[in-house]
């Protein structure tokens, strides 16, 4: 048999405003893509999109056995089942059964970002590790764990939420309602509400930032770009930036102790070799035990913005297997 249409699964990544499918072979290769433009206030329309991408897909590739799906929100631990979605008006609901329904074929729902961390598990910067961390750093700070292979999703499907681990007591207030999350302090929302700030306190120290915004509001782009051109103010705030991701990064070590923290999401996509070297600095300045412990490489993901298609597809494998052992068995 052909190894580039054997064991195709079907990989969807629902965004803010878009949804992005694959087909996806067993060594992580994307095959085919397709998009459609969602409207995440109208939860039909999204399953109808999904549908479709499904079957023009299937279209090319009817080999595809399974579909996997990632979405942002809280997962049931059965895999079918959106208990919360932030931006979806999806609370308890059974997309995954729903979706089998229109598609007819088994379909697993995975968080995004647990998908994405899936993906570099297998294919990316994580391949032939035990144990791996990722954080996906995007306007919110995201992330998954994985440990002796497996991922980690908690007893209600709600596990990793790394985010909102507190690392500063009584710190900013998090949009979660408390304070000091992780996410105010290393997350594109938190650059941007420091720059602003910043900017305000001393415009003249700011012109570079100010002059990228083009008289926008300033956002990480423009920081980013700021620092690109050598501005010390901008670099400085993606240092702190960095100091923040290495101070939760040494928790995150002491709890799980992965070999590999993979840094992805938007800004280590664009910003990652300006945060990296402060965020390792501040790891080992705060990581428990130094010296008598292994140490995990902290790298950028490999994977970039395919990662949730590659995961989410790689995640439906053992449940079709699973399903059509199941069947073969009844019918005997």
């Amino acid at each position: 048999m052909d190894t580039n249409t054997a064991e195709l699964t079907v990989g969807v990544d629902i965004g803010g405003t878009k949804i992005a499918a694959g087909v996806v072979d067993a060594h992580g290769q994307i095959l085919a893509h397709a998009y459609r433009a969602t409207d995440p206030h109208d939860p039909r329309q999204i399953e109808g999109a999904v549908a479709e991408t499904v079957e023009e897909l299937r279209s090319q590739y009817p080999q595809v056995d399974a579909v996997g799906v990632a979405a942002a929100g809280f997962v049931g631990s059965d895999r079918t089942t959106m208990l919360f979605a932030p931006n979806i008006a999806w609370r308890n609901h059974p997309l995954g059964s729903i979706l089998t329904d229109r598609i007819g074929l088994p379909v697993v729902i995975e968080n995004d970002a647990n998908a994405a961390a899936w993906a570099e598990y297998r294919f990316g910067q994580g391949r032939g590790a035990d144990s791996m961390v990722m954080l996906t750093l995007g306007t919110g700070l995201g992330g998954a764990i994985i440990s002796n292979g497996q991922l980690i999703r908690g007893s209600f499907g709600a596990a990793a939420e790394l985010g909102h681990m507190t690392i500063v007591p009584d710190g900013h207030f998090c949009g979660c309602g408390q304070e000091g999350c992780w996410e105010a302090y290393a997350s594109g929302t938190a650059l941007a509400k420091l720059a602003r700030s910043v900017a305000v306190a001393d415009p003249d120290g700011a012109q570079a930032m100010l002059a990228a915004a083009g008289g926008d509001q300033i956002v990480g782009a423009h920081v980013t770009a700021a620092a690109r051109q050598g501005d010390p103010l901008a670099l400085s705030l993606l240092t702190r930036f960095g100091h923040y991701l290495g101070v939760g990064i040494a928790t995150l070590t002491a709890v799980v102790d992965p070999a590999v923290v993979v840094v992805g999401g938007g800004i280590a996509a664009v910003a990652g070799d300006l945060i990296l070297p402060s965020a390792r600095t501040s790891f080992l300045n705060n990581l428990s035990g130094r010296g008598f412990r292994g140490e995990p490489r902290i790298v950028t993901a490999d994977l970039g913005n395919d990662a949730g298609i590659i995961g989410a597809a790689d995640s439906a494998r053992v449940p079709a297997r699973t399903t059509e052992r199941v069947l073969e068995g009844a019918a005997r």
